[in-house]
């Protein structure tokens, strides 16, 4: 099995296409496997998203961006 490790650029869309990026990019993941999302906002609708589907995050600050987040799924 192969893991993958994702990066998805968001800055400058507009809602509800970030969302909806995330999780077409998340529905297949596996254990180990790991999004970095790039944005410029802590999108708090997706965080309650996650949370419902058995999803973990981890937000930092960004280099390029105001905010990395991490998502991975559950094992």
């Amino acid at each position: 099995m192969t893991v993958r490790h994702e990066v998805l650029d968001v800055r400058g869309m507009q809602p509800p296409e970030p969302i909806e990026r995330v999780l077409s990019t998340i529905g297949d993941f596996r254990p180990g496997d790991t999004l970095k999302l790039v944005i410029d906002c802590e999108p708090h609708p997706l965080f309650r998203i996650l949370r419902q589907n058995g999803y973990a995050w981890r937000a930092e600050p960004g280099t390029d961006s105001r905010f990395a987040i991490t998502i991975w799924a559950h094992e």
